[in-house]
């Protein structure tokens, strides 16, 4: 069974066929499946964006659909960026450009606390739908620290790793990472639904 992932990103469906080939599923991108659809994230929820991406490629075929939404939510800044994570500095700001607004924002902040989240959905081809969640906490540094990573990972300090998202080696952020964790929900649901089939 094919599994159509709503994104034109190589290495997350690499990700994800690595995790679901146990349980017999074929991963695809949107592109492999001939999909060509531009999706309008206008939800308020992290969960509202991932079942709108999804709703809209499930509508193109008749495979399972999976789509994600993730972003930064930083506590003093009541959640923001949230939902706009990506679009926070404006439409086509540099990840150093969103990590500059995010920086001067949070300045005079004493409360540095804030988490990464993943919302994944899932469709049948019957239209059942499975919603997961996947957070990991940590804090706003100061400044960016570390090379690796995209996006807020250089000011991201893990608790967890006790390091910046930016210095951990990506098998280490993948593994405590909110995707990951959202993704591993995810199998769980799936292989209980099919041993129950």
């Amino acid at each position: 069974m094919n599994i159509v992932v709503a994104t034109k990103n190589k290495n997350k469906v690499l990700e994800i066929s690595k995790l679901f080939a146990p349980l017999g599923f074929n991963v695809i991108s949107q592109e492999d499946a001939g999909i060509d659809v531009d999706v309008e994230e206008t939800g308020d929820t992290f969960a509202k964006n991932a079942l709108i991406k999804a709703r809209a490629v499930a509508m193109l075929c008749d495979d399972c659909v999976l789509a994600d939404d993730s972003g930064l939510c930083v506590e003093a800044l009541d959640g923001r960026p949230g939902v706009y994570s990506a679009r926070y500095a404006g439409e086509g700001a540099t990840d150093m450009e969103r990590i500059e607004k995010l920086l001067l924002e949070m300045q005079d902040k004493a409360n540095r606390k804030a988490k990464f989240v993943t919302n994944i959905a899932f469709i049948f081809p019957d239209g059942h739908e499975i919603l997961t969640q996947g957070e990991v906490w940590g804090k706003i540094l100061r400044e960016p620290v570390g090379n690796n990573g995209f996006g807020y990972d250089p000011v991201f300090y893990s608790d967890e790793l006790e390091k910046s998202f930016a210095q951990a080696e990506m098998d280490e952020k993948n593994a405590i990472s909110h995707r990951g964790r959202a993704l591993s929900a995810l199998y769980d649901e799936l292989k209980e639904f099919i041993e129950k089939k």
